[in-house]
């Protein structure tokens, strides 16, 4: 038995003994390892294939303004290292510290349409690394950005943008580095119930390859594309139907009575304001692009038809005051015929005297007699009555013409710009690659 006891313990000294995580790690990677992570794997060889994909946390803030977009992602590296491959150790993979980063190599890769990004420190570095049997690393990091979307407004807000990502190597070259997306299904994941306020973020995503040239040498270069689709909803309660209720309200001045002026004007110089101040409201969170948009044609034509309205009074107006005009001029010819008269007559009683040499007719003016009737006071009363009816009943077919040009002509204006940029644009826009 004691004999037995003492094999058992020879046999256990003469067997290797398991090394620990510490040992094994500085094996791999530390000073005594000759690991240098300075050199790139297969240096002097092959390139370095890296293959990419991104988890998308969070999609929004789509400024118009600024034209960009922020988002919260996790993005996930991969590729090979032949010189982490391990055999000594029995786990297939080992989760490591983020510290251990400083002693790999990592790409240098970055978002060449970034404006500004942060990493996450919350209640630690927001980072993975993981290293498997066969030396593939998978390094994985939480990044918030703010990035570049050159957007195309002609259609706002009825329009598709399409907002793009990019992610290039910085110091590599494709002699050294290339970037590949993983499989198509998988190169970019959406989280679940992810929403934005304005926007439908459609489940087609355009991935593709945009290397770059420089005088540097020639870059790897991968880009997905977000199709975001604008909700018109915030637009069309915000924006169209009140200034689709100001051009009505413009109409209600047809009804009221040509001789309310103050009434009138007060109301066409109101919906006039009102349309001005929501216009300046609905250009007040737009950049100031050189084109037109779907929105400044609407804005510009009802601001047009609460201005004619106002300018259709001013018509009316004119209109029912002509009768004065003209009994004014009535007057003053009957004016001048009564002093044309009184000279005849003057002209008749000295040469009835013997006098008539003494007068000498002026500017070719005839010298014979005559008899003049001036029109009687009530025939002028009378003459003017039926040109004031006359003309108050033109200034009142204006009205009644007005209210049913003015609806008629805005509801075609609605048909078209309707049927213009949601039915026609927006199946151009779809139809776009």
């Amino acid at each position: 038995l004691v004999s037995g006891r003492e094999e058992i313990k020879a046999a256990s000294r003469s067997s290797p003994q398991p090394m620990s995580p510490s040992d094994f790690l500085d094996k791999l990677m530390g000073r005594t390892s000759g690991y240098d992570a300075r050199i790139r794997p297969n240096f002097k060889g092959p390139p370095v294939n890296v293959t990419c994909n991104i988890f998308i946390n969070s999609f929004g803030s789509v400024t118009e303004t600024t034209m960009d977009y922020r988002v919260n992602v996790f993005l996930r590296q991969q590729w090979n290292d032949p010189r982490l491959a391990y055999r000594e150790y029995p786990d297939d993979s080992l989760d490591l510290d983020p510290s251990m980063l400083d002693s790999i190599w990592k790409p240098d890769l970055f978002f060449a349409n970034e404006k500004g990004a942060n990493f996450h420190e919350v209640t630690t570095d927001n980072k993975l690394l993981r290293i498997f049997k066969n030396g593939n690393v998978l390094y994985s990091i939480r990044l918030t950005l703010i990035l570049s979307c050159p957007m195309d407004l002609k259609n706002f807000p009825m329009d598709i943008q399409t907002c793009t990502m990019q992610l290039e190597s910085f110091g590599y070259t494709m002699n050294d580095l290339i970037f590949e997306w993983l499989e198509e299904q998988e190169a970019v994941q959406v989280a679940e119930g992810l929403t934005l306020p304005q926007f439908i973020l459609r489940d087609e995503k355009d991935l593709g390859y945009c290397t770059k040239y420089y005088n540097t040498g020639k870059f790897t270069c991968i880009e997905v594309k977000f199709h975001l689709e604008r909700q018109m909803g915030y637009y069309l309660i915000q924006m169209y139907i009140p200034s689709l209720l100001i051009v009505i309200l413009s109409w209600v001045s047809f009804w009221i009575n040509m001789d309310a002026a103050p009434a009138r004007v007060g109301l066409g110089i109101t919906t006039v304001l009102t349309m001005t101040t929501q216009s300046a409201g609905s250009r007040a969170s737009l950049p100031k692009v050189s084109y037109v948009k779907a929105i400044d044609i609407w804005m510009a034509v009802c601001l047009l038809f609460v201005f004619a309205a106002l300018l259709e009074y001013a018509a009316v107006n004119f209109v029912s005051r002509q009768h004065k005009e003209f009994i004014r001029l009535r007057r003053r010819q009957r004016r001048q015929r009564m002093e044309e008269e009184l000279v005849r007559e003057s002209h008749f009683y000295l040469r009835g005297y013997g006098l008539g040499h003494c007068l000498q007719p002026k500017d070719g003016a005839g010298g014979g007699p005559g008899i003049y009737s001036p029109t009687p006071a009530s025939m002028l009363l009378r003459e003017g009555e039926s040109l004031h009816r006359c003309y108050i009943d033109r200034a009142k077919r204006i009205d009644t013409i007005s209210r049913a040009v003015f609806p008629f002509t805005f509801l075609v204006f609605n048909i078209f710009y309707w049927v213009v940029y949601k039915v026609l644009r927006s199946e151009d826009i779809h139809s776009l690659p």
